[in-house]
């Protein structure tokens, strides 16, 4: 196994699913680019609580980043050739929204509401 980070765009929607155990987990789809305009698809799964309910608040084509175990794998298109892909238990996953909270967090100040200033007459 191989601890990696990629970074690419949710594939679909993240799913919820419950193991023969009763522990629930997340799994998801992530298309990654490799260059010269192909992709990776790498299969996603955690077990973590927040990776999954980051994961969970993506919409199909959201741009996400993951960090966790992969496991590289072969797969057989519908043309019959063989594709490259990765499995990934995920531990810690990083979006948009989690890089806007640390700058702001990091800035020390939380930005308020931009308010007018100045006199306004808003009869129309």
């Amino acid at each position: 196994m191989i601890d990696g980070l990629i970074a690419g765009k949710l594939y679909g929607t993240a799913q919820t699913r419950t193991g023969q155990s009763g522990k629930a987990f997340v799994t998801a789809k992530v298309r990654a680019a490799v260059g010269d305009g192909e992709t990776l698809f790498v299969n996603v799964i955690t077990f973590s609580d927040t990776a999954a309910a980051a994961l969970l608040a993506l919409e199909d084509g959201d741009a996400v980043a993951l960090a966790g175990t992969l496991s590289p794998k072969v797969w057989t298109d519908k043309h019959g050739e063989a594709r490259p892909a990765l499995d990934m238990v995920a531990h810690a996953v990083l979006t948009a929204y989690h890089v806007r909270r640390k700058r702001r967090a990091a800035q020390g100040v939380a930005t308020p509401p931009a308010t007018p200033t100045g006199e306004f007459d808003d009869d129309l």
